[in-house]
């Protein structure tokens, strides 16, 4: 099956997109990529074509089908990546095989060798790998960013964050996936943190972590499949210790057996403390706190509050320039190798290093904020 094979900074236009995975997720991304000008949703696959077939009717979306209907569409630039975790690499490594840039959920990959063939493949052929999230190209985090680097808590020193809940299985309708490998709340909700970590200290440089299991299976909470237990095959806590290149530390909670809800970032510097926004979110508020204020106050939160999407459209548009593209395959790799080295960690009760890039790859460098004023509904791309 062959594809468009265009290269970064080839073709005029919108860039044409095909989503795989019509699941839960799949409903936020169609909304925002169908009403950004700069993209054209040509296809809809999941593994249940009708699924993909209603996906498509809601969107209006012409195409719906398999995987091989989609990657046959020769206007398809951009394949999304929707699908659960153990399927990330190889719908991606066939996306890339048929010429199509692609643009996954997180994480990259459930391996952190799965993730280096996959950049040394797309790199082979000349293609660009986005990932997810994309939550830190929106207002809060992009805001926060800017805070830090304006000088507001002076020059940062730790970050504490947090994120602590029951588990989706309360209202997600299918949740097994959740709690096999490539997920629990490291891999699902960790990228949150992790990914807007890095973009606010640059790469991590080694952790130390325990872990732990709550229970041994878990019971579907809604849906049709309400009432049916799964197993549990990854730790369901997780604290970790990150030490950054650059010098900052961080400590970070992920839990799925906690009955109080938690959401927490803050990071610390030599003149104050910011109270960044919920990462799994694209607003505000931002908060800041010098030394000596009596509590805390609110700074300006400017940029991009669409949904998910934002990372996609990110990079068509630096498909078409020949510009990095931020919410890049190597910072998705360098996230997956931070939660590789600490699972492995956890297991050995002792600090890992985080691997290097993949074989042959720059190292990796933490994207530059978005420019002020950047709008996903502008129309960036001439028409063809």
């Amino acid at each position: 099956m062959s594809g468009t094979g265009t290269g970064p900074g080839n073709g005029s236009g919108p860039v044409g997109v095909a989503i795989v995975g019509a699941g839960v997720i799949s409903g936020e991304y169609l909304r925002t990529l169908t009403a950004f000008p700069d993209v054209r949703v040509l296809g809809v696959a999941d593994l249940d074509t009708a699924r993909a077939s209603a996906a498509a009717r809601d969107h209006g979306v012409e195409v719906a089908g398999d995987v091989a209907t989609v990657l046959g569409i020769p206007e398809v630039e951009i394949v999304v990546n929707l699908t659960v975790p153990a399927a990330h690499a190889e719908i991606a490594t066939a996306a890339l095989r048929a010429g199509k840039h692609v643009y996954g959920e997180k994480p990259l990959a459930t391996t952190a060798e799965t993730g280096d063939a996959l950049l040394a493949e797309a790199a082979e052929r000349g293609l660009l790998v986005g990932n997810a999230p994309d939550t830190f190209l929106g207002a809060g985090l992009q805001s926060a960013l800017r805070a830090v680097r304006a000088g507001h808590i002076g020059t940062p020193v730790a970050a504490a964050t947090a994120v602590q809940s029951l588990g989706p299985e309360s209202w997600h309708p299918d949740p097994a996936f959740f709690y096999q490998p490539g997920a629990g709340p490291l891999f699902d909700i960790g990228p949150y943190y992790l990914t807007s970590l890095v973009a606010l200290f640059g790469p991590v440089a080694r952790v130390a972590a325990t872990a732990a299991r709550a229970r041994a299976r878990r019971t579907t909470g809604s849906g049709p499949k309400a009432g049916e237990t799964f197993s549990v095959d990854v730790p369901t806590h997780v604290n970790a210790l990150l030490e950054f290149a650059s010098g900052p530390r961080a400590s970070s909670v992920y839990s799925f057996d906690s009955s109080v809800r938690r959401i927490q970032f803050e990071v610390t510097g030599s003149e104050g403390t910011l109270g960044v926004p919920d990462p799994n979110t694209f607003r505000g508020p931002l908060l800041v706190r010098g030394h000596g204020d009596d509590d805390w106050r609110e700074l300006p939160v400017e940029g991009a509050t669409t949904g998910r999407g934002l990372g996609v459209l990110e990079m068509a548009r630096a498909l078409r320039s020949g510009q990095p593209h931020r919410a890049s395959g190597a910072l998705g790799l360098h996230v997956l190798k931070t939660m590789t080295a600490i699972t492995d960690s956890a297991e050995a009760a002792e600090f890992r290093t985080v691997g290097p890039p993949a074989p042959g790859g720059a190292a990796f460098i933490a994207p530059e904020p978005l420019p002020e004023g950047w709008d996903p509904h502008a129309s960036l791309l001439a028409g063809d």
